[in-house]
């Protein structure tokens, strides 16, 4: 065989091998891409322990999973959470909590380690990272079961795996909002 002839045939080769190296591996890649995150198969209702919110805003936070449940709690006078499970493990905590009038988010945020380091509104009603936020409803939203106070509203998601400020800030607003609007400021 002439020298040509021989590097037809290891280029041909070489070319062979190549093709079924790059078949391998899109075969490998999608397979991989099949192993994306858990399917979201459940349904978010449109109100949470009593409050409407926009099932989507609440979906991006949460994880994949079957089924999902909420339950309400109430640890104490001045405090109402709304707590949703993913396959029976909490994944998301919305709030509800009276502070001393005149606390500013900045102050009231600490209680909600999520929120360190996170990213403050510039009207300073909300601050957030990806994993939690807080919010502070308008100066109009009282009771007279807290006639001195300031309701906030705090929004965590509970070793769930998510990380996404975008999401936890939309959600964070919509739900304040939801809260000024609800029997809760008035």
């Amino acid at each position: 065989m002439s020298v040509r002839g021989s590097l037809r045939r290891h280029r041909f080769i070489g070319t062979a091998v190549s093709v079924s190296a790059a078949i391998a591996l899109a075969a490998t890649l999608s397979a991989c891409a099949d192993d994306g995150p858990p399917k979201k198969a459940y349904t978010v209702p449109g109100s949470l322990c009593g409050i409407a919110v926009e099932p989507a805003l609440v979906k991006a936070v949460l994880p994949g999973g079957d089924s999902l449940t909420s339950a309400t709690q109430k640890p104490n006078g001045g405090t109402i959470r709304c707590n949703l499970y993913v396959d029976d493990k909490l994944v998301l905590s919305l709030a509800q909590a009276w502070w001393s009038e005149g606390k500013t988010t900045a102050a009231v945020s600490p209680a909600y380690p999520g929120t360190k380091d996170g990213t403050m509104s510039e009207d300073e009603r909300f601050i957030y990272s990806g994993q939690a936020g807080v919010g502070r409803t308008v100066p109009s939203c009282k009771t007279s079961e807290h006639p001195e106070q300031d309701l906030y509203v705090a929004v965590e998601t509970r070793d769930s795996g998510i990380d996404d400020p975008e999401a936890i800030e939309k959600l964070l607003v919509a739900y304040t909002k939801a809260v000024e609007g609800s029997p809760a400021c008035r």
